[in-house]
């Protein structure tokens, strides 16, 4: 059992390490076993398909993983504490992941429309996992009766567009105390708007 566990972890790292490198597109299924030291009979036998991998490189390699266990390990801080703590680890862990996030996006409207559909349900999954931590505080009642799925996407995708900017764009490498800087002020304007709440223009 251990070495099964241990062959899919193989694969795993192989298709991680690939896709950063080849994009998804371009890392074949031979490629993969053998960077990972097993036929490619076993890779199928594992995971089936090309897409399966793909998927399972997402769901355990990204930030989806580290989300969920943030999730648990915010409850308890006030909201604020929260926000910043998830939004400077899901730009760190772009900043680890910045090779594969650049040629996804080079490459994602030539990917079969299969591997699309993995993908985005990737981003819903996230989405809803964030959209979850915040209809829990709008049931407490910390948060106005605004739509918490639409509030989830706006915080993710505008962290997302600044690493991109930032990182993809413009080549830049973000140190962590600009990271927790630029969090930290997002935060605050995601929390509070930019208009003082007594001017009434």
């Amino acid at each position: 059992m251990a070495e099964k566990s241990d062959t899919k972890e193989k694969l795993i790292e192989a298709t991680l390490e690939l896709i950063s490198e080849k994009g998804y597109l371009g890392a074949s299924t031979r490629e993969i076993a053998n960077l990972a030291e097993v036929s490619e009979l076993t890779l199928f036998r594992h995971f089936g398909k090309k897409e399966a991998l793909f998927e399972e490189v997402l769901n355990s390699r990204t930030f989806l993983p580290r989300l969920i266990h943030l999730l648990e390990e915010v409850q308890g801080m006030s909201c604020r504490e929260a926000l910043e703590t998830i939004g400077i680890q899901y730009v760190e862990t772009l900043k680890e992941r910045k090779r594969m996030v650049r040629i996804i996006l080079s490459e994602f409207n030539t990917y079969p429309e299969k591997v699309r559909r993995v993908h985005m349900r990737f981003v819903r999954d996230m989405e809803k996992a964030v959209e979850g931590y915040l209809e829990g505080l709008r049931a407490e009642g910390k948060m106005r009766q605004l739509d918490s799925g639409t509030a989830a996407r706006i915080f993710l995708r505008t962290l997302f567009s600044h690493f991109v900017v930032e990182c993809i764009i413009r080549g830049r490498e973000l140190p962590p105390m600009e990271v927790a800087g630029t969090v930290k002020d997002f935060v605050d304007i995601f929390m509070n708007g930019i208009i003082v709440q007594d001017n009434k223009e």
